[in-house]
């Protein structure tokens, strides 16, 4: 194997760094890909292994196996970077490419409920399980063996590689499924044809483990190693001493949480907003998406390296400022350009709930089981999938919603049988789409009507920062810790912050939505956050750029 010099001056990228990178970044491609498979899936994945409950009960269902997934990603970093750090880089991270990849394939071979019952849905859960505290090892495993590899001024750059791959996931899955469903047609494909892209997973996998055996540990934990410095408790040093604690908390705080909330805003609720919210066909929404990761993508290298001569501090925390900023603005002149429709009737026609402020809960459902039942629960979570701005009124009795002058009444839920419940629930729905339909509020947007280059730019300046922000993230982890509880250490804040305060920003935006009334009210979860993460790292955390991260203490 070529030799890698430690911390050299800059220089060209030599060919094991290349493959280093590349088999590092795989991992990343993975995690994408099956995400996006699965999200795109789960209503055929719904019928095939939840089909013993009603439709809806079975599409929850999927959904929250499809979050647990997210929920136990702290939890494998702590197991998986507990072995990083004590046994090696190299090791660790090609086990947990292995349980990602075999179980993105087994989802492939699982028999369906009608063949096997309720074993179906119970091993598709313990796959998740599993893949989702692969994940947990997965990032910091990577980041840190990239990281390890690169010479001190480029640490930035060379890291930045492992966020593109993200891009590529996404493109990888879309472009299997269209090419699949085009290829068998609708009927095969809901049939059977939905599993050719899970088992296609296994090509990936194996190019992936074949170019992780043929690399060498990273070269700091051989140092460490040889040194006999290597931890024997790594847990216990990075979360039992303060010491070190701090700076696990201030990378969540000061670095993670914001990078968390303005990666999944400006992609994932982007998406959320133009579909659910400003009613965009999803084809056209993705395809929007889509061209903006494609034009925004390099700026994750752009901005990688840029961290390596101004620092990693000032280009993060600028992202998140510059989220916090203008988050508000342009997501309103998304409206405007993707449906000035509903722009216009938002500005022009007031609508009003009244309501007893007693019967009124904060809808936050993270898991999409709980039940709202009273009347302004019910009116509150239609009028907000309506995308109508709203005031709430304080009243008596069974909650009304005004619409101009039309007064439309609604129910009370609680103690109906389910299916008194969505009869009603079904009326109510019928009756305020024909009334905010009088009052000028569009069912869908209008094509015909939608600035197409102003969409994609505000698409593209929203991807831009979240190149800002990632970019130089996995650097800045790797360089705050030392080397021997680095993988534990930084494991643990990226995924409590990107799998709970990120993986959490559309079930929060849309509970503060439905609170408030107003259709942009929930952006102020990303920009408090955002906002709060520039002020806490900028004033405590230290910057980490020039840092020697051989240390091992």
């Amino acid at each position: 194997m070529a030799s890698i010099t430690l911390d050299a001056a800059p220089r060209p990228m030599s060919t094991e760094e290349r493959k280093v990178i590349f088999a590092s970044s795989l991992g990343t491609v993975f995690e994408w890909y099956d995400f996006y498979l699965y999200g795109s899936l789960a209503a055929i994945i719904a019928k095939k292994f939840f089909a013993g409950l009603d439709p809806g009960s079975a599409f929850i269902f999927a959904l929250l196996a499809f979050a647990a997934g997210f929920i136990v990603r702290p939890f494998g970093a702590l197991l998986f970077g507990r072995l990083g750090d004590m046994i090696g880089r190299k090791y660790t991270f090609l086990v947990t490419i292995l349980i990602m990849g075999m179980s993105t394939f087994i989802v492939g071979l699982l028999p369906s409920y009608a063949a096997i019952g309720v074993a179906a849905p119970i091993i598709l859960i313990a796959l998740r399980l599993l893949q989702g505290l692969a994940l947990g090892g997965e990032y910091g495993g990577a980041a840190t063996y990239v990281a390890e590899h690169a010479p001190r001024r480029k640490r930035g750059a060379y890291t930045s590689w492992i966020q593109t791959t993200a891009t590529l996931g996404l493109f990888m899955s879309l472009l299997i499924i269209l090419g699949v469903r085009t290829g068998l047609g609708e009927d095969a494909f809901n049939e059977w044809g939905w599993r050719v892209p899970f088992l296609a997973s296994i090509l990936l996998l194996g190019i992936s483990v074949w170019i992780r055996l043929k690399l060498n540990e990273s070269p700091a934990f051989i140092r460490m190693k040889q040194e006999g410095k290597t931890s024997k408790a790594p847990l216990t040093e990075a979360f039992g001493k303060w010491a070190n604690l701090k700076y696990v908390i201030l990378a969540l705080l000061g670095l993670v949480a914001g990078q968390a909330v303005v990666w999944y805003g400006g992609q994932f609720y982007a998406l959320f907003f133009l579909t659910q919210t400003l009613k965009v066909d999803g084809v056209t929404a993705n395809v929007f998406i889509g061209l903006a990761l494609l034009i925004g993508t390099p700026f994750f290298l752009v901005f990688g390296a840029l961290s390596d001569r101004i620092g990693r501090k000032p280009v993060i925390l600028a992202g998140c400022l510059i989220a916090a900023l203008t988050y508000m603005p342009l997501f309103q002149a998304l409206t405007k350009a993707a449906n000035p429709d509903l722009a216009a009737a938002l500005a022009k026609t007031p609508v009003t709930l009244v309501a007893d402020p007693a019967e009124c809960s904060f809808q936050f459902n993270p898991t999409g089981t709980a039940k709202f039942t009273s009347s302004c629960d019910i009116a509150k979570q239609m009028l907000a999938a309506s995308s109508v701005n709203y005031s709430t009124v304080a009243g008596s009795g069974v909650a009304q919603i005004q619409v101009g002058r039309q007064v439309i009444p609604t129910f009370n839920g609680k103690g109906l049988s389910p299916v008194a419940f969505k009869e009603q629930e079904a009326a109510l729905k019928k009756h305020i789409g024909a009334a905010i339909k009088a009052a000028g509020y569009p069912a869908r947007s209008d094509p015909s009507k939608m600035n197409k280059l102003v969409v994609l730019a505000i698409l593209v300046l929203l991807v831009i920062d979240v190149t800002m922000v990632y970019g130089p993230i996995a650097a800045a982890l790797v360089e705050l810790f030392p080397t021997r509880i680095r993988y534990t250490s930084m494991s643990l804040p990226y995924h409590i912050g990107n799998g709970w305060f990120g993986g959490l920003l559309p079930t929060i935006a849309f509970a503060l939505v439905a609170q408030n009334g107003n259709i942009y009210y929930g952006l102020w979860y990303p920009i408090i956050v955002a906002a709060a993460t520039f002020v806490i790292g900028l004033f405590f955390l230290p910057e980490t750029k020039d840092r020697d991260i051989y240390a091992h203490d």
